[in-house]
C-alpha cells in the first residue's frame, strides 16, 4: 500500500515538472532583453523646436520596445484642443517607438504633446514635451504629460503586489519551515492557520492585480477594473501571463493539500520546492529581472533572492507562533531551533550575494544612489541591516537555549560535612549575576528578538514592494549617458536628478539640460524641469554654471531667462574642452531650494 502511494507521488511530482516548465517556457519566451523602464530617446519633431509648417505626424522613440494604449501619444492645440487623428501605432513595425497622426490645418502657436506606455518590465511610465509651429504662443497647455498612473489605481496595484508579497513569504516560509526544522509543527494550530492565511493571501491579491492590471495599464480610473475588454488585453500580456500562472500554480497547491500528503519524504520536499521556484518564477519572469543586461543571471538571482526572503521572514514568522502557540507538553524541541538557525544563517548568505548583484545590475553607478531607486535601495539595505541586528540576538538567546541550564556543582561529603567540589564545569567569572537566565527567560527573550525581526520585516516588505516599482538608476544613467540625441546632431543631453525637501509633486524632479553643439566655443542651453511623475514643472528660479577644475575656470553663468514651458540660453561660452562641472541650483518656491553637481564632458 505505501509503495503505491509512493509510486503516485512519483507520478504527481512528475506531472508538476511538465506543468511548470509549461508555464515557464509561457513566461520566458515573452521575455526579452531590454532596459528596465523605457527611456525616450528622441522624437519627431523635437521638443522645444519652432516649425516653418505644421507636421502630419508625431514619433516618439525609446530604447526598448513598448506596448501602447489608445492615448499612448496625445496632442493638444493652444487652445486644449485634442488634434490627433486614430490610435497611435508603432512606426514602421518598430516596437520601440510610438507614432500618431495628426489632423489637417494646424494653426500657429504651441502644442503639447504627451506621451505614456507601458516598459518592457510590465510599469508604465510618461513624459511629454512642446513644439510650435510657425512661432510660439502665449496660450498653452499647462502640462505636457500626465502621471503613469492613476492615482488610486497605484494605491490598489502597491497594496495588491505588498500583500503578493507577503503571501508568498508566508506561504514558502512556513511550508519550509514545517517540513525541515520542525515536521511537529504542522500540529500546532497557529502554524497551521498562518499556512493557509499565506495561501489565500497570496491567491486573493493575485487575483486583484489581475483584475486592476487593465486600468494599471490604460491609464485609466479605477471604474476599469471590472471592464471585460481591458481584462482581455491583460490575459494576453506577459504579466497577465505570470498572474495566471501564479494562480494555477496555487490552485495545484490546493489540489495537493486536499489528496494529502505523500508517504515519503522526498516527494514532500520535492514537491514544495518545485511549488516554490515556480511561484517565485511568476516575479522574475515579468518585472526588472526580466529586462536589461544579464537577463538568465538576473532571473536566476531574483528567484533565488525571492525564495531566500520567504525562507528567512516566512519561517521567522512560523518560529514566532511557535513559540507562542505551542502546546506545554510539546515544547519547541531544541533541534528545530538549530535546525532553522542553520537555515536562517544561509537564507541571509544568499540575501547578501543576490541582493549585491541586483543592487549593481539596477544602479550601474555610484552617482545612481542620488536617484528615488538609489534612495530607496539605501533604505532597504538600512532595514536589513537592522533585521540582522535583531537576527544577532535571536541567535544568541538560541544558541542559550542549545546549551542548556549550568550544571549545578556537585555536593561530595569529606569527614561528615558536606561541601561543593570544584566546580570543573563552570568559567572563573561565572556566578549568580553572570549565569545564563533560566529556560522560561531564554524563551521570552528569543520571543522578543523574533518579533522584533518580524516587525522590519514587514517594513522590508515595504520598502522593497516600492522598490520594485521604481525606475532603476541605471535607466537614469543611460539618460544622462546619452550624449547624442536622434535627429540633432551634436547635441549633449544631461539629466540632474533634485530633491528640494519639499512636500508634493515639486519636492521632487529632475532637470533636463540640452547643449548645442556641446563643443569648445559659443553653446544654446536649453534647460526643461520636470517633476517626479514626469510631468513639466513651473518652479520660479533656475541658475546653471559651469566650472573647470583643472584649468581653473568658471564658474561661468549660463544666464538662463524663463522662456515658459523651458529655460534658455544662447550665450554659454565654453573655452576649453573637458569635464567641466555644472552646477544646477532649484528653486521651487520661496524657502524650497537645492543646488546639485554633474559632470558634463565637452570636446573640440
Amino acid at each position: 500500500m505505501a509503495r503505491r502511494h509512493v509510486k503516485q507521488g512519483g507520478h504527481a511530482v512528475r506531472a508538476l515538472l511538465v506543468v511548470v516548465a509549461v508555464l515557464a517556457g509561457a513566461l520566458l519566451g515573452s521575455a526579452a532583453p531590454a532596459s528596465a523602464h523605457a527611456v525616450l530617446t528622441g522624437s519627431d519633431p523635437r521638443g522645444d523646436t519652432v516649425l516653418k509648417t505644421a507636421p502630419k505626424q508625431i514619433t516618439v522613440t525609446f530604447n526598448e520596445s513598448v506596448a501602447l494604449a489608445e492615448d499612448s501619444v496625445r496632442v493638444i492645440d493652444p487652445g486644449g484642443r485634442p488634434v490627433t487623428a486614430g490610435d497611435p501605432a508603432h512606426a514602421d513595425g518598430k516596437a520601440d517607438t510610438a507614432r500618431v497622426r495628426l489632423t489637417g490645418g494646424l494653426k500657429e502657436g504651441t502644442y503639447t504633446v504627451s506621451w505614456r506606455v507601458i516598459s518592457a518590465d510590465s510599469h508604465a511610465v510618461s513624459g511629454g514635451f512642446l513644439f510650435s509651429v510657425g512661432a510660439p504662443s502665449q496660450a498653452r497647455a499647462e502640462s505636457t504629460a500626465e502621471p503613469a498612473v492613476d492615482s488610486v489605481v497605484d494605491l490598489l496595484y502597491g497594496t495588491g503586489r505588498y500583500l503578493a508579497y507577503a503571501g508568498l513569504a508566508l506561504l514558502i516560509g512556513i511550508a519550509v519551515f514545517a517540513l525541515v526544522c520542525w515536521p511537529g509543527s504542522a500540529s500546532v494550530r497557529g502554524v497551521r492557520r498562518l499556512f493557509l492565511t499565506g495561501w489565500w493571501t497570496l491567491a486573493l491579491s493575485t487575483m486583484a492585480l489581475l483584475l486592476v492590471r487593465g486600468s494599471y495599464e490604460s491609464g485609466g480610473g479605477p471604474a476599469g477594473v471590472f471592464d471585460p475588454r481591458l481584462l482581455r488585453g491583460t490575459v494576453g500580456s506577459r504579466p497577465g501571463i505570470a498572474l495566471l500562472a501564479r494562480l494555477a500554480l496555487l490552485l495545484l497547491v490546493a489540489w495537493l493539500l486536499k489528496r494529502g500528503r505523500y508517504e515519503g519524504r522526498v516527494d514532500r520536499r520535492t514537491v514544495a520546492a518545485v511549488l516554490a521556484l515556480g511561484l517565485a518564477g511568476t516575479w522574475a519572469a515579468s518585472e526588472h529581472a526580466s529586462t536589461g543586461i544579464q537577463v538568465p543571471v538576473a532571473m536566476a538571482s531574483s528567484v533565488l533572492h525571492l525564495l531566500a526572503m520567504s525562507v528567512w521572514l516566512g519561517g521567522l514568522t512560523a518560529l514566532l507562533v511557535a513559540l507562542l502557540r505551542a502546546p506545554a507538553d510539546e515544547p519547541l524541541p531544541p533541534a528545530a531551533l538549530a535546525r532553522f538557525s542553520r537555515l536562517a544563517l544561509a537564507s541571509v548568505a544568499v540575501l547578501a550575494a543576490t541582493g549585491v548583484y541586483q543592487s549593481w545590475r539596477g544602479l550601474g553607478s555610484w552617482e545612481a544612489f542620488a536617484t528615488p531607486y538609489g534612495r530607496t535601495l539605501a533604505l532597504k539595505a538600512a532595514t536589513v541591516v537592522l533585521m540582522l541586528v535583531a537576527a544577532s540576538y535571536s541567535r544568541n538567546w538560541t544558541e542559550r537555549l542549545l546549551r542548556g541550564p549550568a550544571e549545578e556543582p556537585v555536593l561530595v561529603t569529606v569527614g561528615g560535612d558536606q561541601s561543593p567540589a570544584p566546580d570543573r564545569t563552570t568559567s572563573p567569572t561565572s556566578g549568580p549575576d553572570s549565569a545564563d537566565p533560566g529556560p522560561e527567560e531564554q524563551r521570552r527573550g528569543l520571543r522578543r528578538s523574533v518579533m522584533a525581526e518580524v516587525v522590519i520585516g514587514v517594513v522590508v516588505l515595504a520598502v522593497t514592494t516600492v522598490l520594485t516599482g521604481s525606475q532603476p538608476g541605471r535607466a537614469d544613467a543611460e539618460t544622462v549617458a546619452a550624449s547624442k540625441v536622434p535627429g540633432r546632431p551634436d547635441v549633449n543631453l544631461t539629466t540632474v536628478p533634485f530633491d528640494t525637501g519639499g512636500t508634493g509633486r515639486t519636492g521632487r524632479g529632475k532637470v533636463q539640460v540640452i547643449l548645442e553643439p556641446g563643443r569648445v566655443g559659443r553653446n544654446v542651453v536649453e534647460a526643461t524641469v520636470y517633476a517626479a511623475d514626469g510631468s513639466l514643472l513651473a518652479i520660479p528660479e533656475l541658475r546653471l554654471s559651469f566650472t573647470h577644475s583643472d584649468k581653473d575656470i568658471g564658474p561661468l553663468d549660463a544666464e538662463l531667462a524663463d522662456q515658459s514651458g523651458y529655460w534658455g540660453s544662447d550665450t554659454l561660452n565654453l573655452p576649453a574642452a573637458g569635464t567641466w562641472t555644472m552646477r544646477v541650483t532649484v528653486r521651487t518656491s520661496d524657502i524650497d531650494q537645492v543646488t546639485v553637481e554633474k559632470g558634463v564632458k565637452i570636446i573640440h
